[in-house]
């Protein structure tokens, strides 16, 4: 039986918008997205249903919504950070702490994002082509530029090496939320980083 709804109390100054797509958070993690109604965000917003149309077009319009704030969140905590380092591989480690961060500190954020996104091919199609492909660009961007400095490899597309990092950052929030064991997220980006960089092979002489 799913867990009772907590009704949230808005006051009279509170951002709407983000009051929605909260509780839309918390409701999709909770019922799942298909077995969510906008009813239920509503009542967890603590509004009457009808508001949340005035908002939001639809239950995939909260979705996508939900995915372009926290990429955008996402993308700017990255430049911002980034733009104070400049080493490549350091930029890298900030970019996988930054992103195991984010999801490590809202596990219901992490459900929705590994799991509940991943439950249409429509949704991963329209997402993939969005901010997504933006939030890679700044990993290969990174990548690209320690290759122009000769710290990483030049024969290593920088789109097929971003694609490959973000997947395992990927895979590691999915194991977190599955796994049984209570641990911090972000303590995985520099294993993450380190294979990412060195590989797995013993060095010669080593």
């Amino acid at each position: 039986m799913p867990r009772p709804l907590r009704l949230a109390r808005p006051g009279p100054d509170v951002d709407k918008r983000q009051l929605i797509l909260d509780a839309a958070t918390r409701v999709f993690a909770e019922r799942g997205f298909f077995g969510a109604q906008v009813a239920d965000v509503a009542h967890r917003a603590g509004i009457a249903a009808g508001t949340v149309y005035l908002y939001f077009k639809s239950k995939d319009d909260l979705l996508i919504s939900l995915f372009d704030r926290t990429m955008q969140d996402a993308i700017r905590e990255g430049r911002d950070t980034l733009n104070a380092v400049s080493d490549p591989a350091d930029r890298l480690r900030q970019i996988a702490r930054l992103h195991l961060e984010r999801l490590g500190r809202d596990r219901d954020l992490a459900v929705v994002f590994q799991v509940e996104l991943r439950q249409s091919t429509k949704f991963m199609a329209r997402l993939s082509a969005t901010r997504l492909r933006t939030y890679l660009g700044v990993i290969r961007d990174t990548i690209a530029e320690g290759q122009a400095a000769g710290v990483f490899r030049a024969n290593v597309p920088p789109t097929f090496a971003a694609k490959m990092l973000f997947g395992a950052l990927d895979e590691m929030a999915t194991n977190w939320i599955l796994s049984d064991r209570k641990y911090e997220l972000r303590d995985d980006a520099e294993g993450v980083v380190d294979v990412f960089l060195h590989g797995v092979a013993q060095r010669e002489g080593k």
